[in-house]
């Protein structure tokens, strides 16, 4: 069961990664356009914050503590460091997600934010959280610098 989910995360990560590295212009990776909230470099910070949580912290050990606030609060950071901490991530999750088996996914997720769901429920659904910001940062590149 690992390999197939550390695989396809690790994917979702390698793609967030280029899309921050395809960026003509490293400013306008923190920039927004009108009727948009978040930069895409806020929602790298958002994304590798909640994969750090609920994959590193909860099913990892981790110890990793979520400063989501802080996610969104952000206003620049060099593109080298944001690729750097996917560089961290993908090993975090990989890590995390080694002993995982069909027995683990099964189990009530350690945290319960939409009633008590399993383990498996959860990590699809991060997965689904991550594409779906991910289409916003590869729209907002296009259009950002186009």
């Amino acid at each position: 069961m690992e390999n197939y989910l550390s695989e396809l995360y690790e994917r979702d990560l390698l793609k967030l990664k280029a899309e921050l590295e395809s960026f003509k212009d490293e400013a306008n990776i923190w920039k927004t356009l009108p009727g948009i909230t978040n930069s895409t470099g806020v929602l790298t910070k958002h994304l590798l914050g909640n994969l750090n949580m609920f994959i590193g912290s909860m099913i990892g050990r981790t110890g990793y503590v979520r400063n989501r606030d802080y996610e969104f609060s952000l206003e620049t950071e060099p593109r080298e460091m944001l690729t750097g901490q996917i560089d961290s991530v993908i090993a975090i999750v990989k890590s995390s997600l080694r002993e995982i088996d069909q027995a683990k996914l099964e189990e009530p997720f350690p945290a319960e934010f939409l009633g008590q769901k399993s383990t498996a429920f959860y990590l699809t659904m991060f997965s689904g959280h991550f594409n779906y910001h991910l289409g916003q940062i590869n729209y907002l590149r296009r259009i950002l610098e186009k």
